[in-house]
């Protein structure tokens, strides 16, 4: 165990050792995020007043909803670990679920809470690869299905909800023959050309869409703990699926900034299709990523001590690594 926890640490220490050059630029992508989210969240509220954000965060209806969503979060997260290790069960690696979570939750805090430095996803990859010797190159694929999958469940939520929506005045059988064409064209090119990640796909994308469901089921208990009366939901839930594409551009700190910007620009620009009260909208992005701040906090322990990652795991194989 020694050997695995001499090795964890060294991979940490050696992944955080930047030379000047690297240093000064994550000094500056951090300085440049900030900077957006600061200008994002200043147009933000030159449109929609903060106080009533403000109120709403600080006096819910019903404060038990934020539990609600913080469970709801934490088990989307759980699911979402789960989904990885289907990617990297398909490529032949089996990790220890327990170790796979404590990898996942740690990764999570470096994406929040080190927005300019090293990646919660990099460095998952890093420190398999170093540890285990794992080719990094079907690591970095296997978060790339990872990650597709995710965007396969948010297009398939989004044409129901699109569905439930009068307003959008489209035929539904555009969105779904789109789902249902891409979604084909998706699977044989992963079977043509990824073979070793297609054994588990649909197992990996049931799971992609139970993460979906539960983040927007926070976002629900989110809303439902707000005094506001005959909400309808699905334009905030399609607001918040599609917002989901406007924080994978790298530009803010851990994502702040980006959804609230979303949500006010659709509330303003999109009000026959996206009926929402702004102050909602913006609510409803500012508490998710609260939420979502909160879980992350979970993976603190092992980003400062990631030798504890294998503590409690069987000695003789504390990843449970099976390579085939």
């Amino acid at each position: 165990m020694n050997n695995i926890d001499e090795a964890a640490e060294e991979a940490a220490a050696e992944i955080k050792s930047k030379t000047r050059k690297q240093r000064i630029w994550n000094i500056v992508k951090t300085i440049l995020k900030v900077a957006v989210t600061t200008a994002l969240l200043i147009w933000v509220f030159s449109k929609v007043d903060f106080k009533s954000v403000k109120d709403r965060l600080l006096h819910p209806q019903y404060w038990w909803m934020y539990i609600a969503a913080i469970f709801c979060m934490f088990l989307s997260m759980v699911v979402s670990a789960w989904r990885l290790m289907s990617f990297f069960k398909s490529m032949g690696l089996k990790l220890n679920p327990r170790y796979n979570l404590r990898l996942y939750f740690m990764g999570m805090f470096y994406n929040f809470l080190l927005p300019g430095g090293i990646g919660g996803d990099g460095y998952k990859i890093y420190l398999i690869r170093k540890i285990y010797k794992t080719p990094a190159k079907k690591l970095l694929l296997a978060v790339m299905f990872d990650r597709l999958s995710g965007l396969w469940a948010i297009g398939f939520i989004t044409v129901i909800l699109i569905a439930m929506i009068p307003a959008i005045k489209i035929s539904i059988l555009v969105p779904v023959g789109i789902l249902l064409a891409g979604s084909v064209i998706y699977y044989l090119v992963v079977r043509r050309f990824f073979k070793d990640y297609i054994k588990y796909f649909f197992q990996a994308h049931a799971k992609a869409l139970l993460l979906q469901a539960l983040q927007i089921l926070a976002v629900i208990c989110l809303i439902i703990g707000q005094p506001d009366a005959n909400i309808i939901y699905p334009p905030y839930l399609l607001a918040f699926l599609i917002s989901a594409f406007a924080i994978l551009i790298p530009v803010t700190a851990g994502g702040a900034g980006a959804r609230e910007g979303f949500f006010t620009l659709i509330s303003i620009k999109f009000k026959s299709v996206f009926p929402i009260v702004p102050t909602l909208g913006v609510f409803i992005a500012s508490a998710f990523y609260l939420i979502s701040l909160i879980v992350a906090l979970l993976g603190i322990y092992y980003a400062i001590f990631p030798g504890r990652l294998h503590d409690g795991l069987p000695e003789e194989n504390p990843g449970g690594i099976e390579l085939s």
